[in-house]
């Protein structure tokens, strides 16, 4: 029951997360909504590790754990909203779905979890038909939309990365600690970009940015990845990464009467043919071999 509950929650959160990171840098700049997010986001992490009395372990196993969980946490989300700058928010939730496809092939070398079939090759195809859908739309908006897709493919990868890689190193840490010590590796990462390339207090910060921080910072964050990697740790790194099923739905029509984002054919396509790629992807071979079964048992009688 916990686990269900808190496949439910990080779907609501992932759906509307994308639109917040679009809000939270439209006034203050990307470098800083981001920035703050997480200096937030460690506050409150750090008060829920004091509040259940535990420690962070610092052995080589922990170490790494929390090198892999940084690099979701900085890689991944700092790409995002750089990219986040360029595209609507409901292309972000829709190119993340490509992350099962990405964490399965991933996980077939590093971790042994599934072999590649027809089902999965079927995915592949209909996932990069999708991918290029989406970018005859971008090259229609223009060499800016390219990038932000670009780098948004590319935070889905280091997401992938990052799973499977904890996936790996099965230290058999609590999920709040993996997420206090990500954070601590990455803060300093986010401190000291932010300092480089910006380094000011933004001139302009509007309210909705504000809270779109806040929200993120707090909830998102606080909450979002310890569910996240609560998740990781009692299932599948593949299961965990078709939360992207659900959530592309809900961002885009969340983008489209929130925000008024436009919503056209091309784009629609695009996000059919990646959704059927994760359909397939989890679905197509429990089918066949279902159908094989039942067909095994009929030619006995």
């Amino acid at each position: 029951m916990r686990v269900c509950l808190a496949y439910v929650i990080v779907i609501l959160l992932w759906s509307t997360t994308p639109l917040a990171i679009k809000w939270s840098g439209e006034g203050p700049g990307f470098l800083f909504g981001a920035t703050a997010r997480m200096v937030i986001g460690a506050g409150g992490i750090l008060l829920a590790l004091a509040g259940s009395r535990k420690r962070l372990p610092w052995h080589k196993s922990a170490l790494m754990t929390y090198l892999a969980v940084a690099l979701q946490i900085y890689g991944s989300m700092m790409t995002v909203y750089w990219g986040a700058q360029f595209i609507p928010s409901g292309w972000i939730s829709v190119l993340f779905g490509l992350t099962p496809l990405m964490t399965a092939l991933l996980a077939v070398y590093c971790l042994g979890e599934r072999n590649l079939s027809l089902g999965r090759f079927l995915a592949y195809f209909f996932g990069i038909a999708g991918l290029g859908v989406m970018f005859g739309s971008a090259l229609q908006s223009g060499r800016n939309a390219v990038m932000g897709i670009t780098a948004v493919i590319i935070a889905a990868l280091l997401q992938s990365l990052s799973a499977v890689w904890i996936k790996y190193i099965n230290a058999g840490l609590p999920a709040l600690v993996q997420v206090a010590g990500g954070l601590l590796f990455a803060l300093p990462a986010y401190l000291l970009t932010w300092a480089v390339a910006d380094g000011h207090w933004p001139i302009l910060l509007p309210p909705i940015s504000v809270a779109s921080i806040l929200y993120l910072g707090i909830v998102a964050t606080t909450f979002g990845f310890v569910l996240y990697y609560y998740l990781l740790t009692r299932l599948e790194a593949t299961q965990v990464a078709l939360i992207t099923l659900v959530s592309p739905v809900l961002a885009l029509l969340l983008g489209r009467t929130v925000n008024q984002e436009p919503l056209t054919f091309r784009v629609l396509a695009g996000s059919l043919l990646i959704l059927s790629a994760l359909v397939l992807h989890e679905y197509f071979d429990r089918v066949v071999g279902l159908k094989r079964v039942v067909s095994n048992g009929k030619s006995r009688h």
